[in-house]
């Protein structure tokens, strides 16, 4: 319990949680944009789609099922070099948000393909007998359609970022995870670690429900 005020005092469970923070909305920024560009060019290029394209597809598809089965702790070694080259550092704040928004892209990717594939097809082609272009339809109609789901979707991946932070401190970044394994597992205090999971819990609980009472408004329209 003494290390725990000791943490509190000092400020190390708040600053660890707005790293947390920092960490989970940069990745679903930049993760959330590229995974739905992705998605939807798997949903409007596979077979029967709006700009089919097999090449295309199958590629992005590929590459989907490459990356996303990876377990976050291997795909950390893994990308490292990448991590290199493009932020200039494999370990670090910056290396960890380029590894969790690369992983979040394919994972992401997956869930706006699977809700984009809940449109009604019928809703499709009514926009395209009407003049509709391909883009126009994808932006007008298939995204707007698709987007309550698709908010449930975010509200998925959003979790599954907060689980990829706790994995920071294998490269030297901060958070609830690396807190909670370095000041509680480490150093046998269960005070710390479940401090941290109870705060854990109150950011998933919260967003859970924000992303709920969208998609419930947004799926009753």
């Amino acid at each position: 319990m003494d290390g725990l005020i000791s943490l509190l005092n000092d400020g190390s469970i708040v600053q660890a949680t707005i790293q947390t923070l920092v960490y989970v909305l940069i990745a679903m920024a930049v993760g959330g944009v590229l995974g739905l560009v992705v998605g939807v060019a798997l949903t409007v290029t596979r077979q029967g789609g709006l700009l089919e394209s097999r090449p295309v597809f199958y590629v992005l598809n590929f590459l989907v099922n490459f990356f996303r089965p990876i377990p976050f702790v291997i795909l950390i070694a893994a990308i490292q070099p990448l991590a290199r080259v493009v932020v200039g550092t494999g370990i670090g704040d910056p290396a960890l948000i380029f590894m969790i928004s690369f992983a979040a892209t394919f994972g992401i990717a997956r869930l706006v393909e699977q809700n984009l594939l809940t449109v009604a097809p019928g809703v499709i082609e009514a926009a395209r007998a009407m003049g509709a272009g391909p883009f126009r339809t994808i932006l007008t109609v298939l995204i707007p359609e698709g987007l309550g789901p698709l908010v449930l979707g975010y509200t998925f991946a959003f979790i599954a970022v907060v689980d990829m932070t706790a994995m920071a401190g294998v490269i030297g970044g901060g958070g609830l995870g690396n807190l909670a394994i370095q000041y509680g597992y480490r150093q046998f205090n269960p005070w710390v670690t479940w401090a941290a999971v109870l705060i854990i819990i109150v950011i998933v609980q919260l967003v859970q429900l924000l992303g709920n009472g969208i998609a419930r408004k947004l799926l009753r329209r």
